[in-house]
């Protein structure tokens, strides 16, 4: 009689979740600590900046909201009440560039982009890229 072959044992499958919840919590304690030390606060000082702007290499036709407040299309001066009569003077179809300063609050760039007379412009946001040395 022939014996029977023995019977092969089921192996217990390793479960993974205890080390890729340990490494998920070893990567964000990592970022937490480099994203502090790569980002030191700034203790006062304040960076070089751009204060005037050639209008010959920006895009056109370019609204730019100044700091003090006043308005510009293209380096000519606009009132806002007259924002639609300078609009309508631009080629059309209108691709308006709306250049504002990176410190103002959120609310005046949406008070500009919600004027009914840009209603069926295409507006662009216009950023300006800060390089070190700069002043």
């Amino acid at each position: 009689m022939m014996e029977p072959l023995p019977r092969t044992r089921k192996q217990g499958s390793l479960d993974a979740s205890l080390a890729i919840v340990n490494i998920v919590l070893l990567l964000i304690f990592f970022f937490l600590t480099t994203g502090q030390l790569l980002n030191p606060p700034t203790n006062g000082i304040e960076l070089s900046e751009t204060s005037e702007l050639p209008l010959d290499r920006l895009p056109k036709p370019i609204l730019v909201v100044s700091r003090d407040g006043s308005w510009s299309i293209d380096g000519e001066p606009v009132a806002p009440d007259l924002l639609g009569v300078a609009i309508d003077a631009l080629p059309q179809p209108v691709r308006l560039n709306i250049l504002i300063n990176r410190d103002a609050p959120a609310s005046s760039l949406l008070e500009v982009i919600n004027r009914p007379e840009l209603a069926t412009v295409e507006l662009r946001l216009v950023t300006l890229r800060l390089e070190k040395g700069s002043s």
